[in-house]
Order: structure tokens, then C-alpha cells, then sequence
């Protein structure tokens, strides 16, 4: 059985490696393709392309933070953070949306001030850029798909990717129809397009990462549901202090001290209720405090599933 586990723990260490080194190759085209897209857009008083460089860096920041995933999540504990380091991953994304924001505002006043007094755009240069940006992304989600199925880091990369596919699509739709038309709007029309289409994920993704940082209930749970289906358990008479939280978004955590029922057996409830969290809601870390009707709150113990 211990043969079986290493073997097994090997395997995964593999698969981690191979993940990460995909997400290294995926990390370095964006970002060389990033750096290009910001020149591109002020050396061809682009504004669509500026606009779509911020949607790539939404790209960059999911690749990032899957890679920090990879290599911080399965750090171990110490002394000075009992909880690791997967909160790592959180901060980036949070710092990311921030970001994005205050990219996406510049874009719309500059947007603003173009319709009000158009610019010449270089349809031409715009078009190859954002053709260059298209590739990019191919080969990009190219690299992803082999990891996508086995890590949810590395899937929420491949949908980044692939959602700013859309954005190079649109520059391209848009530089060719400047260079048909001559109406240099279409750039600023294109770029608000794009911030729209990004603003709704970034302010998701600042949201849920706020909701982790200041711990509160995951999105996906219901805290009356948790305390319906603790109190249901056998030899459990009720409740308190019951807090449901999460380090990063999949990795849920609960403590609650529940009052046991005349007769029942606190090790049984105890062994039940992290039963039911772990089969019914996916919460993999449970600490179960029992105590009897009437009295203090008794010795607590951490049960794991």
C-alpha cells in the first residue's frame, strides 16, 4: 500500500511539472505578445489595441496565478503560516482586478475624448498586430489543453485564453472595416466593445476574491443549508458558532461547536458530522467541538474525511 502511495505521489508530481511547464511556455508568449500589442497601439494610435493589450493582461494574470497555484499551493505549513500559501493565488487575482479597473476607465475617457475629436488610425498595422495576437492564442490554448481536464488552475487559464480570442477578432473585424470605410470611430467603438466585454468578468473575479480574503461563505454554499444538514445529523441536538470559509476557491473549511443529545456518543457525532460535510457539500477540513446541553463548550477535535 505505502509502494502504491509514493507511486501515486510521483504521478502527480509529474502531472504538476507538466502543467507548469506548458503554463510557462503559454506565460512567456502572452507576455512577449502583451508588450507588442502596448507598442503596437501607440506606435498606431490604436485605441482598440491598447484596449485589447488589457484584455490580454487578463490572460497574463490567470497564467500567473495558475502557475503560482502550481508551485506555492502544495508548499507546506510552517511556523509563520499555519495555512500555507495558497493565499497567494487570491491576492493576484485580486491585485489583477484592481488592475483591469483602472485600465478599463482610462479606456473609456480616452474613447470618449475620440469621438469628440478623431484620430488617424493605421488600419494596416493595427491589423497585423492583432492578427500576431490571434496566433498567439492559438498556440496558446494549443499548450493548455493537454492540463485543462486535470487542473482547475490550468482550465481557468485555457478559458482566459480563450475568451481573449474574441477581443483579437474584434480588432481585426475592426481594422479592415477602417480600412474599407475610412471612419477612424470604429477604433474607439471597438475598444469600448472590448472593455464591456471584460468589465463583467474582472468585477466577478474581484468579488469572489474579496469574499475569500475576508473569509466568507463560498459562493457555491449556503450556511442555512450547512446548519439544516448538521442539525439533522444523528446524536445532534443543535448548534453554534458555525463558520464555513475558504482559503482559495477550492479549498472549504468549517468549524462548529455542536450540543449533543442525551445519550449520544460525542466521538459518533463527531465522526458523522464530517461525514455528511464531506459527501453532501465537498468541505474536506472539518473541526467539530461537542458539548452537552447545558454545559461549556467541551474539547474540540479536528476530523479529516
Amino acid at each position: 500500500m505505502a509502494h502504491d502511495h509514493a507511486a501515486a505521489g510521483h504521478a502527480h508530481d509529474h502531472t504538476a511539472g507538466a502543467n507548469a511547464r506548458m503554463l510557462g511556455w503559454a506565460l512567456a508568449l502572452t507576455s512577449i505578445y502583451l508588450v507588442a500589442e502596448v507598442v503596437g497601439g501607440i506606435v498606431f494610435n490604436s485605441l482598440a489595441l491598447l484596449s485589447d493589450a488589457a484584455h490580454m493582461m487578463t490572460d497574463v494574470a490567470a497564467l500567473v496565478i495558475a502557475l503560482l497555484a502550481l508551485k506555492l499551493g502544495g508548499k507546506a505549513p510552517d511556523d509563520k503560516r499555519t495555512f500555507g500559501y495558497r493565499r497567494f493565488e487570491i491576492l493576484a487575482a485580486a491585485f489583477n482586478a484592481v488592475l483591469l479597473f483602472g485600465i478599463a476607465i482610462y479606456v473609456f475617457v480616452e474613447a470618449i475624448r475620440r469621438f469628440s475629436d478623431p484620430q488617424e488610425i493605421q488600419s494596416w498595422g493595427m491589423m497585423i498586430v492583432a492578427a500576431i495576437g490571434l496566433l498567439v492564442n492559438i498556440v496558446s490554448m494549443r499548450l493548455l489543453t493537454a492540463g485543462k481536464e486535470a487542473s482547475f488552475n490550468v482550465k481557468g487559464a485555457y478559458l482566459e485564453v480563450w475568451a481573449d480570442m474574441i477581443g483579437s477578432v474584434g480588432v481585426i473585424a475592426g481594422a479592415v472595416l477602417i480600412r474599407l470605410t475610412g471612419w477612424t470611430w470604429i477604433d474607439p467603438v471597438v475598444a469600448v466593445a472590448i472593455g464591456l466585454w471584460v468589465l463583467p468578468r474582472t468585477w466577478i473575479l474581484l468579488r469572489d476574491t474579496t469574499n475569500v480574503l475576508l473569509e466568507g461563505v463560498p459562493a457555491n454554499l449556503r450556511l442555512n443549508d450547512v446548519r439544516a444538514a448538521i442539525a439533522a445529523v444523528p446524536g445532534v441536538a443543535g448548534l453554534h458558532d458555525l463558520h464555513v470559509w475558504s482559503m482559495a476557491n477550492d479549498d472549504v473549511s468549517c468549524t462548529v461547536h455542536v450540543t449533543l443529545d442525551a445519550g449520544a456518543e460525542a466521538d459518533a457525532a463527531r465522526r458523522g458530522v464530517t461525514a455528511m460535510l464531506a459527501a453532501r457539500f465537498g468541505i474536506g477540513h472539518v473541526t467539530v467541538q461537542t458539548e452537552a446541553a447545558g454545559e461549556p463548550c467541551g474539547d474540540g477535535q479536528t476530523t479529516h474525511p
